[in-house]
């Protein structure tokens, strides 16, 4: 796409933004999110699909732990680590366009996206993986921001319900589900991630052998902290899991940090 094209679509996407109306698209409950259905347009999406990595390319970071977390991520660490064509759709995402749309639909002033790409990229989750119910790390060592805002496309045209896969919004203490959002192609999902905004997808995916649960994730900061009503947990920490009381991989609160 031609810098023109590319603007033109960040204006157009964050339009939708600025116009989504609360209650069918924009909701308070059980945490500010945003549900955005035919996101890009039509034919973006599709050359998105077509330049999406194959399992088996040498490009995915895998995730194991049986009982919270089983899928592939990428492993960038700079833009230039983005396939062709995907960086595209990377580009309206950390757009100011995008970011100016995101900070007022959801009252969080002066957003920056990640260059460094830390945990954020496409996801891919086979049959049998999952997501148990968390809330998300709060830091971003590499900045020292606070982590604010995460914002997913799903990419998966062929999704029928019975396959699984659904993100499930949770209550504050993340024992209830409130809400499930189907990951149908072309949908963007955004909202806003704090220490009382659990999420997950906590079982195993029903998706045929020969269908996979694509995704590309990305994450927002501000210098100023989250406000203290989203503060259970002062110190920076990883993301804390249900499955395993509370606490991150490593059996901890808190992290160190650099």
């Amino acid at each position: 796409m031609t810098q023109n094209d590319l603007k033109c679509t960040a204006e157009s996407v964050a339009q939708k933004l600025k116009t989504a109306k609360l209650g069918t698209q924009f909701f308070d409950t059980p945490f500010k999110h945003a549900v955005i259905d035919e996101f890009f347009p039509t034919d973006f999406a599709e050359m998105l699909l077509k330049k999406f990595p194959k399992t088996d390319e040498d490009v995915w970071e895998r995730t194991n732990d049986s009982d919270i977390e089983i899928k592939l991520r990428t492993k960038w660490e700079s833009e230039f680590d983005i396939p062709d064509g995907i960086i595209d759709a990377i580009r309206i995402l950390n757009s100011s366009h995008f970011l100016k749309a995101i900070s007022g639909l959801f009252g969080i002033e002066k957003l920056i996206p990640d260059p460094y790409f830390t945990g954020g990229g496409l996801n891919v989750t086979v049959r049998g993986g999952l997501l148990d119910v968390h809330v998300d790390g709060n830091y971003h060592d590499a900045t020292g921001l606070n982590r604010r805002i995460n914002a997913i496309v799903y990419l998966n045209p062929g999704w029928q319900e019975g396959w699984g896969g659904e993100f499930g919004l949770y209550n504050h203490t993340g024992d209830t589900l409130i809400k499930t959002v189907a990951p149908v192609h072309n949908r963007l999902v955004v909202f806003d991630t704090n220490d009382y905004s659990y999420h997950g997808l906590p079982d195993p995916l029903n998706f045929p052998d020969s269908e996979v649960r694509k995704s590309i994730i990305l994450y927002y900061y501000t210098k100023e902290p989250r406000p203290s009503n989203q503060i259970a947990v002062e110190e920076p920490h990883s993301a804390l899991w249900k499955k395993r009381g509370g606490l991150d991989k490593r059996g901890n609160k808190t992290r160190n940090f650099s």
